[in-house]
């Protein structure tokens, strides 16, 4: 037990479930920890018990927390995410939470079983994106137009040049999602773009699949890279729960 003050529950996410699972153990902030379920009906939250406080998104708790949900998909099939940070002070609460919450659970349920989360975010090299940009002729008579004058005198023309690199790499998202993303797709039960993260980011995108069609949406994602290679990096990654199709309102009363 911790000395220092009282215990907490932490809570990962819901799982469908009939009977009591395992999942093993994880390790936050350096001490390790069980995981356990707290069952209602069908239905399971999958928690550990912590000290009670507040937890920072810093990268190590964000891996624990991601740790914790991909030890439960390796068992169990049906995961609904719960976003991070979340600390109830008794199993009760989380009891209470997960009663109110199963009207929810239960619509979800067979809307997302079998099925997982990938993400796809295209990065463009910043070589292949500059020559694009600097070999646009517009682009190219503003740039000249601004040597050679004072940062006063070309403010506009700066400004100009800006908008017009912006609609470069606009254009250049939009052929990424017309190539790539409706590509993909056509292979996913559902697909949504998320805002990009970086300037030279052109596609931000997740995908639900099912689990039957990972192999053909892998196959898919591959012959996309192989013909975009030379001008853009791939970072896929999954499987996930649906974070990005699921929007549970987690009500926390008085935690």
């Amino acid at each position: 037990m911790s000395h220092n003050g009282q215990l907490g529950i932490y809570i990962f996410c819901g799982i469908q479930t009939e009977g009591d699972e395992k999942f093993g153990t994880i390790e936050i902030e350096g001490e390790k920890k069980e995981l356990f379920m707290i069952p209602y009906k069908d239905a399971a939250m999958v928690a550990a018990e912590v000290p009670m406080k507040i937890y920072h998104p810093n990268k190590d708790n964000l891996m624990m927390h991601q740790d914790a949900v991909s030890l439960v998909m390796k068992q169990n099939q049906t995961v609904i995410p719960v976003s991070f940070g979340n600390v109830f002070h008794s199993k009760e609460d989380v009891g209470v939470l997960l009663e109110n919450l199963y009207p929810q659970f239960e619509k979800l349920f067979p809307e997302i079983n079998g099925k997982i989360e990938l993400g796809l975010k295209v990065i463009g090299k910043k070589e292949w994106l500059e020559s694009q940009v600097s070999g646009n002729p517009q682009v190219e008579k503003m740039a000249n137009a601004v040597k050679g004058k004072s940062e006063a005198a070309s403010y506009y023309e700066r400004i100009q040049l800006g908008g017009a690199a912006q609609r470069i790499v606009a254009s250049l998202q939009n052929e990424i999602k017309q190539e790539v993303f409706n590509t993909l797709k056509e292979s996913a039960e559902a697909s949504k773009v998320n805002d990009p993260i970086s300037e030279k980011m052109l596609l931000n995108a997740s995908f639900l699949v099912d689990q039957d069609k990972e192999a053909e949406f892998d196959q898919k994602v591959n012959e996309a890279y192989e013909k975009w290679k030379d001008k853009v990096e791939f970072s896929y990654s999954g499987p996930w729960p649906a974070y990005n199709f699921v929007n549970i309102r987690l009500t926390v009363e008085g935690a």
